[in-house]
């Protein structure tokens, strides 16, 4: 919904620090952390496509962020090597949660933090297996971690508010802010992501949210 970060205050100041970015992708949000002054900004994606388009993307902006193609469960790089986790719709909904926190966790300095958007749990509520979000809910809460979508090869991972607030406390995170986000009133449908959440919907219910948690 084209929610800017000076109205979300989630994104700690990245001056001077190390980043490392879960499930990066394209890395177009390591880029962006990149030139908010970032020392440095490793992508790290399980997708040898992805990762390609990446490293062109980054020859052309001659930024000089380092990729690494591995799963962001089980990174293999150093530990407490970070100060600062980010994962945007990537390991926050890729990957299995009980494995890809524990391994931010382990990657990042003392009081480092992570910051991760994915969708929110009202909207995986109401989502059904195909088609757009409804006004009821589809699905029940209890037991909801790994979700399977008839006729598509994805598989994407959530855990309710509960369950995740006491796994990234298992992890040694405290817990520094979560943001619901809503579409403005001004916000028109998305030509992707309106297939799935409608803009009328997302002004009336969150349809994603923004963790930020600090390492203890």
């Amino acid at each position: 919904w084209n929610t800017p970060e000076s109205t979300l205050n989630v994104l700690p100041d990245v001056r001077g620090k190390d980043v490392v970015e879960l499930g990066c992708g394209t890395a177009y949000v390591g880029a962006w952390l990149k030139r908010r002054g970032a020392r440095r900004v490793v992508g790290v994606d399980i997708t040898p496509a992805q990762l390609e388009s990446a490293r062109r993307v980054n020859a052309k902006t001659g930024l000089g962020l380092e990729f690494v193609e591995a799963n962001a469960e089980a990174t293999g790089l150093s530990s407490a090597s970070f100060d600062l986790a980010v994962s945007e719709y990537g390991a926050s909904i890729w990957c299995d949660p009980y494995k890809w926190i524990p391994e931010a966790a382990r990657l990042l300095r003392a009081n480092g933090e992570l910051v991760f958007l994915r969708n929110s749990t009202l909207s995986m509520l109401c989502m059904p297996d195909t088609g757009k979000v409804q006004e009821r809910l589809q699905r029940p809460q209890l037991g909801m971690h790994r979700l399977d979508w008839p006729g598509e090869p994805e598989i994407e991972f959530h855990l309710g508010h509960g369950e995740l607030l006491r796994l990234l406390r298992t992890s040694g995170f405290e817990i520094l802010d979560m943001v619901e986000i809503f579409a403005s009133a001004d916000a028109v449908d998305h030509p992707f992501y309106g297939e799935y959440v409608t803009v009328e919907w997302a002004k009336k219910w969150p349809g994603e949210e923004m963790w930020r948690a600090r390492k203890r």
